[in-house]
């Protein structure tokens, strides 16, 4: 049995470098740890933290394929967000022009979430924090 310790990133590739950095770090609030520009690719790479975490790592690529969402296809599904107050994150997110589907709860665990999409369609969940 393999000894994980924690999820280390997430990578994102996006179609509009400037947009999906300014989503992830202005309306999201991730920090930037890194960005580099990769010439020989025409490509930079964003890390971005979350509380001192790394957890997600934006690339830019030259035309990137769109990606299939719906109906749902294999391979990465949504980014989820853990929060202390789901009504309040919406609330902020809608302030911002950001569309946002209606908060549902979950029917095994009894905690509200919602889902947005990122610029490039990605699905983001905010899930109620779970008291343990």
């Amino acid at each position: 049995m393999l000894q994980l310790n924690k999820v280390h990133h997430t990578a994102v590739i996006c179609s509009d470098y400037q947009k999906s950095k300014s989503f992830y770090t202005q309306i999201i609030g991730l920090e930037v740890l890194q960005e580099i520009y990769r010439a020989e690719r025409d490509s930079y790479k964003l890390d971005l933290t979350l509380n001192g975490n790394y957890i997600v790592e934006l690339f830019s690529f030259p035309n990137p394929p769109k990606r299939l969402s719906r109906p749902e296809s294999c391979g990465l599904r949504h980014l989820g967000f853990e929060v202390d107050n789901v009504e309040q994150t919406r609330s902020s997110l809608v302030q911002n022009n950001i569309p946002s589907e209606n908060i549902r709860k979950d029917e095994y665990t009894g905690k509200q979430f919602f889902f947005i999409t990122d610029p490039d369609d990605l699905p983001i969940e905010f899930y109620e924090k779970q008291n343990l």
